[in-house]
């Protein structure tokens, strides 16, 4: 093989890679190129994930972080557009955002109006007691006869703790805030939750504690959400959680907001 044969298959092999590049490039990042910017939507009361902090009022957490590292792999300008869970949806199919990364919960309610990429937390449910409830140390001694566990109204918490603890009262509230009054009156004993926001008890608030289960209860995988459909798109937000992983900056950044505990390692 002669060096101007090597050098012209070199050649034809680059131009065959770039083609196929362009061949796999989504409908949505071409736009979102074309454009100039990547449209986030982010929940700014999730603590940890996607929070925005209200003494200096600039957005934190792993998924700020995260949006900042994808709109600098695709070269564009980062916008965030403030949503929430109950906007999800609606979000996605108006093309509102192009991606929602505020730590959503992969579940099968939400299959049929979006795209998961793959999971990069997992969180369980844990309780969040008061300091001063001597009666209750523990996650095991949550269900016993007397005590109130308060639960969300709707999440996929509530049916799982009515079937978990057999001799506690369950109380159903409306709200996550209503969750927080039961216990802070005395009303209840703990309310239920996931890990970013047991964390942002015991953080923020000098009364709370947060019971951890010995083994993973009802865990639950978080993933990004893209438009359902776009698949070519949802590849390529898979091919960056995998980069992020390779690189660390995925561990860099759960670390750095206290997240290690629940970041998916695999």
């Amino acid at each position: 093989m002669t060096n101007r044969f090597k050098i012209t298959l070199l050649i034809l092999l680059s131009l065959l890679a770039s083609t196929i590049n362009s061949a796999i490039a989504s409908e949505r990042s071409e736009n979102i190129i074309a454009v100039g910017e990547v449209k986030v939507c982010i929940w700014p009361g999730y603590f940890a994930i996607s929070y925005r902090n209200p003494r200096t009022q600039k957005l934190e957490g792993i998924d700020i972080d995260m949006a900042h590292e994808l709109a600098n792999t695709l070269g564009v300008k980062l916008t965030f557009v403030e949503s929430s869970f109950s906007q999800l949806v609606s979000n996605l199919k108006s093309n509102t955002c192009d991606i929602a990364m505020h730590g959503v919960g992969i579940r099968d309610s939400r299959k049929p109006h979006m795209e998961f990429s793959q999971p990069y937390l997992a969180s369980g449910i844990y309780a969040v007691g008061t300091k001063d409830n001597r009666g209750i140390n523990s996650w095991d001694e949550i269900d016993q006869e007397g005590v109130i566990a308060v639960v969300q109204k709707g999440t996929y918490m509530e049916p799982v703790v009515k079937k978990k603890f057999k001799k506690a009262e369950i109380s159903v509230v409306d709200s996550f805030k209503a969750r927080e009054q039961e216990v802070m009156s005395g009303r209840a004993d703990v309310f239920m939750t996931d890990f970013p926001y047991g964390k942002r008890m015991v953080t923020l608030t000098e009364w709370a504690v947060l019971l951890s289960p010995e083994q993973p209860f009802a865990k639950t995988g978080y993933a990004y959400a893209v438009p359902k459909g776009e698949l070519a798109w949802l590849k390529e937000v898979d091919d960056f959680l995998n980069a992020m992983k390779k690189t660390g900056k995925l561990y860099q950044f759960a670390e750095k907001h206290g997240l290690s505990e629940i970041v998916v390692k695999d």
